[in-house]
């Protein structure tokens, strides 16, 4: 079951694109962001959790569930996911946090920012098999919280490109002084092309390739003078089931293939009359960063983020928290065998005005023979007395 958060984090996805794409090379991750949205709505208090929960699209009360439901949906033959939640050593947390946080996910910030950053720089690397090298935030003095997801995809094809050079007639890569790095190849399986006619972005056109597992992914486009952001939200519309969508031979129609953006007809001499898909696209390879803040109406986040002394997530600590940094880095590679990405999102808390003291610790360590009772809290009887003589040995086995 894939939870109520899907058409929720893909309407972020929406937003975010529509808002964000602006006709330059960019790639971005809602499904990246949508969990650390959640699990700060879950914990924030008003006005800030009215806007975070108008940003996820669903209820903040029980967001921390989906929150996790979402974390787990991402791990496929295909995508691995990752949920890390690392709190400062000298922050008290409420029980209710400590709870809803996967015991797996989280880690502490010992207070030493380059250490820490070292150790959120592994994570990340660990994480996304490499692809990507550090954690999009930088931990500082005042850092109490980061929350952070790590998404990698890896799938191949079930029909690979070809490699092949391509030099575009028309539009704004006409002209070229080198040829463009293309990918083509030919289908049987014509309903891999769709329209999707009546948009708010005019008619665009899908082109779905399959991944050898569960991964699909579509390229879309409209025309000419429409706006990236536009195109791309009626795709993830369309993908929702929210337009009527015309596929494979339907398009052989003259009037609806006119409509279709980057679709001609050709006629081929062949030995048995069925329709076939030719698609021929560019290569890409993109890494992208992206700083959240700079668009914090889009993720809910702007009151979250705000330094008053006052706080906004009391479900984390007592302490006044805010939102201090917000970033998310991608790296996405479409080729002739497959389509490969990394996205990596992170959010870091800070105190909200306080000032840092220096704080005294308690650092006790059982490295000589000690003793041990287990008792039954509410009779005070001690079920067993022990004592630990000797220690077990490091197993061989574990590096």
């Amino acid at each position: 079951m894939s939870g109520e958060f899907v058409p929720a984090s893909n309407a972020l996805t929406a937003r975010w694109a529509k808002d964000a794409c602006d006709g330059t090379t960019t790639v971005l991750s809602g499904a990246g962001v949508w969990p650390l949205l959640a699990f700060l709505a879950a914990a924030a208090r008003e006005p800030g959790r009215a806007e975070l929960q108008r940003a996820i699209g669903i209820d903040a009360a029980g967001a921390d569930r989906q929150a996790r439901v979402a974390v787990s949906l991402l791990r496929t033959a295909a995508t691995a996911a990752a949920l890390g939640v690392w709190t400062h050593a000298g922050l008290a947390v409420e029980p209710w946090w400590q709870k809803i946080v996967p015991t797996e996910a989280r880690g502490e910030l010992s207070g030493e920012p380059a250490a820490d950053q070292s150790r959120l720089d592994e994570w990340v690397q660990r994480n996304t098999a490499d692809r990507l090298t550090r954690m999009p935030v930088q931990v500082r003095p005042d850092t109490a919280l980061v929350l952070a997801t790590a998404l990698t995809i890896d799938t191949k094809w079930r029909e690979p490109f070809q490699d092949v050079p391509l030099k575009p007639a028309e539009g704004p890569w006409a002209g070229r002084a080198k040829d463009v790095a293309g990918l083509t190849h030919t289908s049987p399986d014509v309903t891999r092309l769709a329209l999707v006619p009546d948009t708010p972005a005019g008619p665009v056109t899908l082109l779905t390739t399959q991944g050898e597992d569960d991964i699909d992914v579509t390229l879309c486009m409209g025309e000419p003078h429409r706006a990236p952001g536009e195109v791309l939200a009626a795709a993830v519309a369309a993908i929702d089931g929210e337009h009527r969508l015309r596929r494979g031979e339907r398009l052989l129609d003259r009037t609806l293939a006119r409509q279709t953006p980057g679709l001609r007809i050709d006629r081929i001499t062949a030995y048995e009359p069925h329709t076939t898909l030719r698609a021929t696209a560019v290569r890409f390879d993109i890494d992208v960063q992206h700083d959240l803040l700079s668009r914090a109406g889009v993720f809910g986040l702007e009151t979250v983020s705000t330094l008053d002394g006052r706080g906004h997530l009391p479900g984390i600590s007592r302490t006044p928290l805010a939102v201090g940094q917000a970033a998310q880095d991608v790296t996405a590679t479409f080729s002739a065998e497959g389509f490969r990405a990394a996205a990596v999102t992170a959010m870091a808390v800070a105190a909200a005005g306080v000032p840092m003291a220096e704080a005294q610790v308690l650092d006790v360590t059982f490295d000589r023979p000690f003793g041990f009772l287990v008792w039954h809290r509410p009779s005070s009887l001690v079920l067993l007395a022990g004592w630990v003589a000797e220690p077990e040995d490091w197993p061989d086995d574990v590096a």
